[in-house]
């Protein structure tokens, strides 16, 4: 195991009626927030009421920025920043998924840049210095609520780009799951998807010495197996909601890759697809992932889908190893197709071959995926073939 510092600050508000709270917490900074989230979902639900009147019990000025598309947009976070500069405003709150929170974290960051937000997207060591950022989350998905992490697109030159800072990391994050209640039945799977790609990527490592993170994802692999089809089938069910919602934060806020080697493979392909189709990226995720297990399982592989199989799927150990992980494969593959009814091919999103060669090309960035298993550009356009 490698040497790792793991430190993450948010103060999570967990449960019913805890946004009630926020209002105290982001007075301890602002005087004024900006109000960032998509569309009218939350007014309709309450959620966008609640926040209203938990900021102003506390004398906190609220400013807003709403339209926040689901594969967040330069344009919005621009737009963000320049109403931030203007106003003095001293801190943002996200309400929504991930799209959301990624979009108030990089304002944050260009709220306290000089230059063009873009930058620090593509830069990140340029992010020197961020106003506070705090979230209150209606998906569980992209874990964004507990890391400082974001992900963001620049449509007009179909890219897709991820950043970080320390910096980033909300302040505090309000998790009430009744508040994921509503969400559609098709985001309730890609944002279950999205977890357990989170947790593939982590898990699926060449490190030996990782035995505890290990565990802890297999443990959160199994709460989306269990909890999945549970929140897709009785959207109401408080325990189901409450175990994603808790399992999307811990599969990306560094526990499970703290002391590893994680260089990801299945992301990278997939921010390529949403760059150029701007599909949901859960359910890209979804479909490329069975196809990338397939496609780097051999000799030098098969031992960990083994242990994923066994441990997971809890597969008779008896069975040939490869056996077992090929069924650990199509039991991944039935699982986002039949119990959580997401596509299954990049033909049902609407993607053929005509942009595979520019996608595979951009996915490797000019050198090559260095992943649980090194990937090169052909590598990645085979990868979308097979999926097709």
């Amino acid at each position: 195991m490698y040497n790792f510092i793991f430190n993450v600050d948010t103060k999570i508000l967990f449960g019913r009626g805890q946004i009630d709270k926020l209002g105290e917490e982001i007075k301890k900074y602002s005087d004024n927030v900006l109000l960032v989230y998509g569309g009218g979902s939350i007014k309709k639900n309450g959620i966008f009421d609640a926040t209203l009147k938990t900021l102003r019990d506390n004398n906190v000025e609220v400013f807003e920025i709403s339209g926040v598309d689901p594969n967040p947009r330069i344009e919005t976070v621009r737009e963000g920043v320049d109403i931030c500069k203007k106003n003095n405003i001293g801190a943002v709150l996200a309400v929504g998924g991930g799209s959301s929170i990624d979009c108030a974290k990089v304002i944050s960051a260009g709220t306290k840049y000089d230059g063009d937000a873009w930058d620090i997207v593509l830069n990140n060591k340029l992010i020197t210095d961020a106003i506070p950022v705090f979230s209150v989350l209606t998906l569980s998905a992209t874990g964004s609520e507990m890391n400082g992490n974001a992900v963001i697109s620049n449509m007009s030159q179909n890219l897709k780009i991820g950043t970080r800072s320390p910096l980033l990391i909300p302040k505090a994050s309000v998790l009430d799951p009744e508040y994921t209640f509503s969400v559609p039945k098709h985001q309730t799977s890609a944002g279950i998807a999205d977890i357990m790609s989170h947790t593939f990527e982590n898990y699926f490592t060449n490190e030996k010495g990782v035995y505890l993170q290990e565990r802890f994802a297999e443990a959160i692999l199994k709460t989306c197996i269990h909890y999945g089809p549970i929140a897709y089938n009785e959207p109401e069910n408080y325990d189901a909601r409450a175990n994603l919602m808790w399992a999307s934060s811990w599969a990306i806020n560094g526990l499970i890759s703290a002391g590893s080697s994680n260089n990801w493979s299945v992301h990278p392909m997939e921010h390529e697809l949403s760059a150029f189709y701007d599909i949901t990226h859960g359910v890209g995720l979804a479909i490329l992932t069975p196809a990338w297990m397939k496609y780097v399982l051999d000799d030098s592989t098969v031992d960990k889908f083994v242990e994923y199989g066994i441990n997971v799927w809890e597969i008779d150990s008896s069975l040939d190893k490869y056996e077992i992980a090929n069924l650990a494969i199509e039991k991944t593959k039935n699982f986002f197709c039949n119990d959580l009814h997401i596509p299954c091919s990049l033909r049902e999103v609407g993607i053929d071959e005509e942009h595979l060669d520019i996608m595979a090309k951009q996915a490797v960035r000019g050198s090559k995926l260095q992943g649980y298993k090194e990937l090169d550009e052909n590598d990645v356009k085979n990868i979308y073939i097979n999926c097709l």
